[in-house]
């Protein structure tokens, strides 16, 4: 039996849900800043097919070596702008990743990932880390102005 469990992160941004969600729903968005700091996620290895049922992949390429890393789940739940939610099946039976956003009504938005069957190396103290540098440069790309 694999030990999974579950993670929680927060964040709040200067920033309507609307344009949260559809950074996290375009590929010409999530190409500027998916991924851990030290990989890139070109456009042309990004599937979004918005969809119950549709898939979602992106290919992330390590900076400094070029290896490869796909991730490929579905679409469980799509309501704009207040929920996003999909399932990689290949991690042990399906990890799935909820992100919902919660507008503040003062123009800032709070954004939770909220992730179940969350396989034991993604819960390690690195995988954790890595994946806050996912979201400092997903922050990084909100303030820039998203351009």
């Amino acid at each position: 039996m694999t030990d999974t469990g579950e993670l929680t992160y927060r964040r709040v941004h200067d920033a309507p849900p609307e344009l949260l969600f559809d950074c996290m729903t375009q590929p010409a968005h999530l190409t500027r800043f998916w991924g851990p700091t030290g990989m890139t996620t070109p456009l042309d290895g990004i599937v979004v097919d918005l969809r119950p049922g549709g898939a979602f992949e992106t290919t992330m390429v390590n900076d400094r070596d070029g290896s490869s890393y796909t991730m490929r789940a579905t679409y469980v739940e799509v309501s704009r702008p207040h929920r996003l939610v999909w399932i990689d099946p290949e991690s042990h039976g399906g990890m799935r990743t909820t992100v919902t956003f919660s507008a503040l009504g003062d123009g800032r938005t709070e954004v939770v990932t909220h992730q179940t069957n969350v396989p034991e190396a993604y819960r390690s103290a690195e995988a954790q880390a890595g994946f806050q540098t996912s979201l400092d440069r997903f922050a990084a790309y909100i303030e820039g102005g998203t351009s």
